[in-house]
């Protein structure tokens, strides 16, 4: 009887390592098996995208195009600003050109309001319009400032002409050579327009006589402008 139950316990041991030999065996077909089916998969995939056509990356949205007219709620700069003047501001210059033929007229910048008001202490809030030009080169002084000043405005835009002029006139030292040109400058006020007029071009004849001779050329030609200015106004 002991014989048969040992000999049951061997059966059932070997029934079971026979077992778990065929499970293992089955286990490593399956992997296998998957394993080439990936690898089979991804061979076909990268088969079937070779030599297929790529695709277009969709193209950059063009930027909007600036629109013509500025956005209302921008600062609007002064007619007078360098761009060019007004239509008035244009036909007074064109009188005071005209005027200055004989000696030339020698201011080629326009001052912008801010430089406008650095340099002759005329701030934006000062006039309704405006020109204002001199040289480009520092060597020269011939200036021409037109200003349409406020009504409530006229007297104070003359004292900072007065104030300028009186300035340059007691600099002399820094203008040597144009001494005769600042002394001949003039502020003039027609109704509510005050003018700088520091003009006289070319001077050369006149200051082979002398400081005087060069004083008395240009008050003369700066009076031409004033007059030309005047006849234009209304």
């Amino acid at each position: 009887m002991m014989m048969k139950k040992r000999l049951v316990a061997l059966c059932a041991v070997a029934l079971a390592f026979l077992l778990a030999g065929c499970g293992g065996d089955g286990g490593k077909e399956s992997s296998s098996g998957s394993g080439e089916s990936s690898v089979q998969e991804s061979t076909e995939s990268a088969e079937g995208t070779e030599g297929a056509p790529e695709e277009s990356l969709p193209e950059e949205s063009a930027a909007p195009e600036e629109s013509d007219s500025a956005d209302s709620s921008e600062a609007r700069e002064p007619e007078g600003a360098a761009e060019g003047w007004s239509q008035e501001m244009e036909d007074l210059k064109a009188a005071a050109v005209e005027a200055a033929e004989e000696g030339g007229y020698w201011p080629d910048m326009a001052l912008e309001p801010d430089m406008l008001e650095m340099s002759f202490g005329i701030s934006a809030d000062m006039y309704e319009d405006y020109m204002a030009e001199m040289p480009m080169m520092s060597a020269h002084v011939d200036t021409l400032l037109i200003i349409r000043a406020k009504d409530d405005k006229v007297e104070a835009v003359r004292e900072a002409l007065e104030a300028y002029r009186e300035a340059k006139v007691s600099d002399t030292m820094q203008y040597p050579m144009n001494l005769g040109k600042i002394q001949a400058s003039r502020v003039e006020t027609i109704g509510s327009y005050v003018m700088f007029v520091q003009l006289g071009g070319d001077t050369t004849q006149a200051e082979e006589e002398g400081e005087e001779a060069v004083v008395a050329l240009c008050q003369e030609r700066n009076d031409k402008v004033i007059e030309a200015v005047r006849a234009k106004l209304p």
